[in-house]
């Protein structure tokens, strides 16, 4: 099956085909995109699932959602759009009196239509505000972290989100730069401090420190673990959770938690005894994670770094 009219959409869903064969959509299945876009996995979910099929798409960000609702006007009624957090998952299910869902899909992290939009200020490609923000709504913009946070703060930020070992000497240089305003003002004071670009890291030396900014704007890692449980509790069984993650931290979380609701027994190695009462909720069905066909990865270099976890649903013992 060939993905949707790309053409159309300034954003490539990433992992289509692996997404489409993972979820599996079934005529009269009930699915759920948490990370809508500009809809070009909800499309392809949609056109599998036939006439029956339902979707709720979710997406805080008002410009991805005016997108994807052209794009899937053509199923009517079947594609239901919402602003919303992925996070309020439960709730939107509730609204709509969906006891269970058939598949869900999490795509994580900025799309390429957010880092191409320079007054969004997502990359150091194109000069624009130091925004970063999903939704417009909320309060807290990379500018406000960048020029308010102390300086411990901002260094514990750039490493403990960026993973960035330079961490303490480009806060420092950031402090003594205040004001930062645009994304080109901050790529130039930290490539300034860190020294430049690393051979051995063949990246620009911003990257870890924008991507450190971007996730704490957005609360990022907390919304992921927020989302989780909530999934895997709507899912009917045999349902499946999709999640795409882009770097390590976001990968660290979904494995971790696929591990932990896969088991039966969660209780220390050193307990004797499980005293846990824990049970399975789940089957992990990619054992390693899912990554981009070279053809993908050289077409679309920010697929490069997708990583795809699924597990499944689990029968609920009586």
């Amino acid at each position: 099956m060939s993905g949707p009219e790309e053409s159309k959409l300034p954003h490539e869903p990433v992992l289509y085909q692996e997404i489409i064969h993972a979820l599996r959509p079934q005529r009269a299945g009930k699915y759920v995109d948490g990370t809508l876009g500009a809809g070009g996995h909800a499309w392809g979910i949609l056109q599998v699932s036939g006439a029956g099929g339902r979707l709720l798409g979710l997406d805080v960000d008002p410009q991805a959602l005016a997108m994807a609702r052209q794009r899937l006007a053509e199923y009517g009624e079947r594609a239901i759009v919402v602003q919303a957090s992925y996070t309020e998952l439960s709730a939107q299910l509730a609204m709509l009196g969906w006891e269970a869902v058939d598949g869900i899909l999490l795509d994580l992290g900025a799309s390429s239509m957010q880092f191409d939009t320079a007054e969004r200020g997502f990359s150091f490609q194109a000069d624009g505000p130091l925004d970063m923000r999903f939704s417009p709504e909320n309060p807290v913009t990379a500018a406000d972290l960048v020029n308010d946070l102390p300086e411990s703060e901002l260094a514990d930020l750039i490493y403990r989100y960026g993973e960035e070992r330079r961490s303490r000497q480009i806060a420092r240089a950031l402090v003594q730069a205040r004001p930062l305003q645009t994304t080109s003002q901050l790529a130039e004071t930290i490539a300034k401090a860190a020294g430049g670009r690393s051979k051995a890291e063949h990246i620009h030396p911003a990257t870890r420190t924008f991507q450190a900014l971007r996730i704490a704007v957005n609360e990022e890692l907390q919304a992921i673990e927020q989302v989780l449980p909530q999934a895997v509790a709507a899912l009917a069984p045999g349902g499946r959770l999709a999640v795409i993650a882009f770097h390590s931290l976001e990968d660290r979380i979904v494995k971790q938690y696929f591990r932990r609701e896969s088991q039966d027994c969660i209780c220390p190695p050193e307990q004797p005894v499980c005293i846990c009462d824990h049970k399975a909720s789940i089957e992990i069905i990619t054992r390693r994670p899912i990554g981009p066909a070279e053809a993908e990865a050289q077409a679309n270099p920010r697929a490069r770094s997708a990583r795809l976890r699924v597990a499944e649903k689990l029968a609920v013992e009586a």
